[in-house]
């Protein structure tokens, strides 16, 4: 049942609603932004762990020029490995109708006699491969999505120099391409690269394989180090051309999910805490108000015989009521932004099936931060009531102390109508009110900041890495390295311009306790169709000794300009040699190594090879140049550079869009929020004042100026702290995004600035439209009314 101090409260609540909502929607964004990323990172988490063990991903993954199957017997007898999977796996040219480019078909051998052991598929439809089948095919459900393909479908492919068809019988997914791009990629062009699984013989005899494999990959008993089987992995194959077996955690598909989750992690921190803070204040301001309103009240509660903790009780209600207001606002929030953006994730990451988690434990410690955050925000205030004496509380409050401004005072304010001065009074007569007003209003304006720099920094990564970087139209490779008479062949391709060579080689790179795994790019002197610029923006030219790396490498490795690294080649003869870092290269996607070709000729002890082509085509011949490269043995891959930016610009410009309408909903949320809880607040207090001024003959303009013109110079005055904390902000989510895949630049231009300025300006401008036709209202009589 309920008690005199419940209806109290249901009625002051009632007749203060719309602060209620405004400080309750303002909680809500920082609950709905913590709620969201804790169920993301549960969905993505559970779906991954759950997919990883139900389809057996593997823990160790190599891979070799070719073994014979006699060696999987022996990498079995490795003390740990308790199942191991030995498989042909190779890239072939797809030539699809309605495609002028050559895609490709990265193309995994299955078992013939029993399904595989590890990296097992999900098949979604259709059926595997028959045995005695040779040219068919469960093909990945994103390339099948991405090119309308449906089963009974065929495709064409150049499986080592021969054009084969390839008959689609199943539609499916495995947890080995969660992520599937091609290797170094740092988003997925389904369109152009797809999986296929095909029975082991019908790869392994159309690349002398028969007997033979060329890819492994293992299981471990828990709690087996991975380093020692690796090592013993690695001994074993080395005289077949292994190039370095490798963890889980080191795969391409499983490193980027990894990467995601770490993002969302530091997002589900950052802006909880900035949110709450400013929640916290406008409950204070809120209560504060309200205990200074009801001063009369509260001396009669007392008079009554409540007792100090029943007032005081009663005063933290209307905390809990926003409290519970804003988790189930947030709760809500959280749950329909995170299915939103789970859709974002399922473009990239790709499982069997993707629901979305409500990570109800997050809302269990949303509910307890935002309480502990009201509770904080409102001690004081409630500690103030609890100790007003009956007495004085039915006396009225004594009258503020105003004084001339600060600016007054050293005459900035000359010149100046009444009403700038008595807004300035006030503002410098409550401080901590004012500066809480200005938090807010900055976080709004530094909210918009955000999406537009992300954005900003997507452009000119973009146009650093397409147009000033790699100047090409395709890169070719080649299935192996060929001499001078392939580049000779590449050369005289229909409307080739200009071919510059690359070699490729595998290597290791250790510094002290470090090292990573990766290609060494050999580039010829003075090439410019793929240039290597440092943090500048300027050529760096590649030393006849020495290695020039990504400063992200080097930064992994602990390492800098002058000190020597140790490569360990891991294909042809396999020298070790120990080689300066000359110089550190500005890159955003992986990281990457590059060498003079001639010093990488010397360093492998070969002669003049390469391992494919930087090239730029006459347009005119564009067709005629694909349809050559389709029929060409000796070409691995083809990667054609506006294919690849559409697609880039398609999947982060859909991305970018959802976070531009995210964010600046909250923005305006946050903006109007505050304003309008600010002028709620100064209007009650000062209705006395407004409607005084109304009887000695002010204007209701004049009146209105009074109240809004303080609201207006905190507004002006958070814009540029706003700004500023908006780069410090993008700075931070910039450096939390970024890593080993892929890296952003922090880049914010003018219209950016200007959009946010915009924003928090119309916001605010409808909230002093709302709050000056309640001026007009003003009932003089009443406010003029004895309070004694």
């Amino acid at each position: 049942m309920l008690t005199p101090l419940d209806l109290k409260l249901l009625r002051d609540v009632n007749r203060m609603k719309g602060q209620i909502v405004a400080v309750s929607l303002v909680m809500a964004c920082g609950l709905a932004m913590m709620i969201m990323t804790r169920s993301l990172i549960l969905t993505l988490e559970s779906t991954r762990d759950a997919y990883y063990q139900s389809y057996r991903m593997a823990d160790v993954f190599g891979s070799l020029k070719r073994a014979p199957m006699s060696m999987k017997d022996r990498l079995a007898e490795i003390p740990g490995v308790t199942a191991i999977e030995a498989r042909v796996v190779l890239d072939a040219v797809l030539d699809l109708p309605g495609v002028l480019e050559p895609c490709t078909a990265h193309i995994v051998s299955l078992p013939e006699d029993r399904d595989p052991l590890l990296n097992q598929i999900f098949l979604r439809k259709g059926r595997f491969p028959r045995v005695d089948a040779r040219g068919e095919a469960v093909v990945s459900e994103a390339f099948a999505l991405a090119n309308k393909l449906s089963l009974g479908d065929s495709v064409h492919a150049i499986i080592n120099g021969r054009r084969d068809r390839i008959t689609v019988t199943g539609i499916g997914l495995s947890p080995e391409f969660v992520f599937e791009a091609r290797a170094g990629e740092t988003l997925p062009d389904n369109k152009r690269f797809g999986v296929f699984w095909m029975n082991y013989r019908s790869i392994a005899v159309a690349y002398n394989m028969d007997g033979a494999f060329n890819d492994f990959v293992m299981d471990l008993a828990p709690g087996v180090e991975a380093g020692t089987v690796i090592a013993d992995a690695d001994r074993l194959l080395m005289s077949y051309g292994a190039v370095g077996a490798y963890t889980r955690r080191d795969h391409g598909s499983a490193a980027r999910l990894e990467d995601e989750l770490r993002v969302l992690n530091a997002l589900s921190y950052a802006y909880p805490v900035v949110f709450l803070s400013v929640a916290a204040f406008m409950v204070n301001a809120v209560l504060a108000r309200l205990v200074r309103l009801q001063r009369e009240q509260i001396a009669q509660l007392k008079a009554l015989g409540y007792s100090s903790w029943q007032v005081g009780r009663h005063y933290l209600g209307f905390a809990m009521v926003i409290v519970v207001v804003g988790s189930i606002l947030g709760g809500v929030a959280g749950r329909v932004m995170g299915s939103g953006l789970l859709g974002m994730d399922g473009v990239f990451f790709r499982f069997p099936e993707l629901r979305f988690k409500m990570d109800y434990s997050a809302l269990g410690v949303a509910l307890g931060v935002s309480a502990g955050a009201s509770f904080l925000g409102v001690l004081s205030v409630v500690w103030m009531a609890v100790k007003l004496p009956p007495a004085e509380a039915m006396r009225p409050e004594p009258p503020a102390d105003f004084k001339p401004s600060v600016m007054e005072r050293i005459g900035l304010t000359k010149g100046t109508g009444p009403a700038f001065r008595m807004a300035l009074r006030n503002i410098e007569r409550r401080p901590w009110q004012s500066a809480f007003t200005l938090l807010g209003l900055s976080l709004a304006t530094g909210l918009m900041v955000l999406p537009g720099s992300m954005e900003d920094s997507i452009d000119y990564m973009l146009t650093y890495q397409w147009n000033d970087v790699q100047r090409q139209d395709v890169i070719t490779f080649l299935i192996e390295p060929g001499s001078a008479r392939a580049l000779h062949d590449l050369e005289h391709l229909p409307g080739v311009i200009r071919a510059e060579p690359v070699r490729v080689v595998q290597a290791r790179l250790r510094y002290g306790h470090h090292s990573r795994k990766l290609s060494i790019t050999g580039l010829p002197k003075g090439a410019d169709l793929n240039r290597i610029l440092d943090a500048k923006g300027k050529p760096l030219e590649l030393p006849d000794e020495g290695i020039v790396m990504s400063a992200k490498l080097a930064e992994i490795l602990g390492a800098k300009v002058g000190d020597e690294i140790e490569v360990v080649v891991l294909e042809g003869r396999r020298p070790i040699l120990r080689v300066p870092i000359s110089g550190l290269r500005e890159d955003f996607a992986g990281v990457a190594a590059y060498m003079d070709k001639q010093a990488l000729h010397r360093l492998m002890q070969e002669g003049d090879s390469i391992s494919g082509a930087y090239m730029t085509v006459d347009q005119t011949r564009w067709t005629e140049f694909m349809t050559q490269v389709k029929e060409t043995p000796f070409i691995a891959a083809t990667l054609v550079k506006k294919e690849q930016l559409a697609a880039f610009r398609t999947t982060t410009g859909e991305s970018i869009g959802i976070l531009r309408r995210l964010y600046l909903t909250l923005a305006v949320i946050v903006a109007f929020g505050v304003v309008y809880n600010s002028a709620r607040i100064a209007l009650s207090e000062r209705g006395r004042d407004l409607a005084t001024l109304r009887v000695v003959g002010f204007t209701q303009r004049e009146v209105g100026s009074v109240l809004l013109g303080e609201l207006t110079i905190l507004v002006l005055t958070a814009l540029p702290i706003g700004l500023l904390f908006g780069r410090g902000l993008a700075t931070f989510i910039i450096a939390a995004v970024s890593t080993e895949t892929i890296r952003m630049p922090l880049l914010i231009s003018y219209k950016t600035y200007s959009i946010a300025l915009l924003v928090v300006l119309l916001a605010a401008g409808s909230c002093f439209w709302v709050v000056g036709r309640m001026v007009t209202k003003l009932d003089m009589v009443g406010v003029l009314k004895a309070r004694e």
